[in-house]
């Protein structure tokens, strides 16, 4: 009797002739987010089955699954041979000993002696006999005793399925840019496009010295929880500073967030072309903040000439991200109190909905190549 997790993929069962393609990618991710750990991953009938592993590890080593974008369930079983009283001694195992229960009975190999039916009426009645406070529910049962009868000789007993992340293999659907700051946003927005198969990079802009050192280290590990998502990222940091003491001396204040912008999603196109990403990806949430209105989002978008923007959190209100951020383990990190670059030379009254004509009257002021070639000098990149 050995105890194994069953891995059972999401929709990569509809990808029909390109299936293959999927599958290997969410192998290679599961070995990613297992490295160091003592294990082998096979696959077996349109799942796979993690084993050889310390049981002493199983709870990293779901932890660590758990978060496998393309993994739609897990279950800690027990694989036998498929002898009746090695199934009934398995069951007994896993069965818990009060309750309503049932059991399920699926039998993939035909030879076997009993069917899906008899199978299930038998083992149901060795629990029965075995631990007195159970019952049998088959429409409302507590809890349910699984039983895989496979074809290559063994079957596997389990009564729980884990939720996985879902979604598609992370690299299987391009590459994008995250720009990712110190707040709640930003690092749901680059779960969600992880979600759908994308690898992520991503871009931080900070202001030192008028934002301290911990700023920093907080980007750093909002992008590590991120990176656990993705298996592993590459955080690029651009310093603006001198672009926002040049906005500061020579614009009018309440474009200052406006005209930073600007310069954020130019640098974050040239980053993103030599890194090959194909996107952009902001956190941007619509009437969240002044910057995020129709009229900022244009006027940051006209200055991208190659690639798109990806705003997945643009129609969701601030409780939904919130939630989010709490659900990949990023909402400790997001509200510790350093602030990032768009907090320095803030105006009062920043402008609301600014016209193209009106940003670009204030950008002449500016020495924009200047001051792109300056920031781009600073780059620093972490490989987490």
């Amino acid at each position: 009797m050995e105890k194994i997790i069953i891995v059972r993929y999401s929709e990569i069962h509809l990808k029909g002739k390109n299936r293959g393609y999927f599958e290997r990618a969410l192998i290679l991710n599961m070995e990613k987010s297992l490295k160091g750990l003592k294990h082998e991953i096979r696959r077996q009938s349109g799942r796979y089955i993690v084993e050889a592993f310390e049981e002493d590890e199983i709870d990293n080593i779901l932890s660590k699954l758990k978060k496998v974008f393309g993994i739609h369930s897990l279950s800690i079983a027990l694989r036998v041979k498929t002898d009746l009283d090695e199934i009934s001694e398995a069951a007994k195992r896993v069965c818990i000993e009060s309750g309503n229960f049932k059991v399920s009975a699926h039998r993939a190999d035909k030879t076997f002696a009993l069917n899906s039916m008899q199978l299930n009426a038998e083992i149901g009645g060795r629990l029965l006999s075995c631990f007195n406070n159970l019952t049998v529910d088959v429409h409302n049962p507590d809890f349910i005793v699984n039983i895989d009868v496979r074809e290559n000789g063994t079957t596997l007993v389990f009564n729980e399925f884990i939720k996985g992340a879902g979604g598609m293999p992370v690299g299987t659907s391009g590459r994008g840019m995250l720009l990712i700051s110190g707040g709640i946003d930003s690092p749901v927005a680059g779960h969600m496009i992880a979600k759908r198969g994308m690898q992520i990079d991503c871009i931080h802009f900070h202001s030192y010295p008028y934002t301290n050192m911990q700023a920093r280290d907080k980007v750093i590990e909002l992008a590590k929880v991120l990176s656990k998502y993705t298996c592993g990222t590459k955080l690029n940091i651009i310093s603006v500073t001198h672009i926002q003491e040049e906005i500061h001396k020579k614009c009018n204040g309440e474009y200052m967030v406006t005209l930073l912008r600007r310069f954020m999603m130019r640098i974050a196109e040239n980053i993103a072309k030599k890194c090959g990403a194909q996107c952009l990806i902001t956190g941007e949430s619509l009437g969240q903040v002044a910057s995020q209105t129709v009229e900022g989002m244009t006027s940051s978008n006209s200055v991208i000439k190659d690639l798109p923007v990806l705003r997945p959190l643009c129609g969701f209100d601030k409780d939904e991200i919130i939630e989010r951020s709490r659900q990949i383990g990023a909402y400790e990190i997001s509200i510790q109190p350093y602030e990032d670059c768009c907090t320095v030379f803030l105006p009062k009254h920043p402008i609301i909905k600014p016209s193209i004509s009106s940003v670009m009257t204030e950008e002449a002021k500016l020495d924009i190549e200047s001051l792109l070639k300056e920031a781009l000098s600073t780059l620093e990149v972490i490989d987490l």
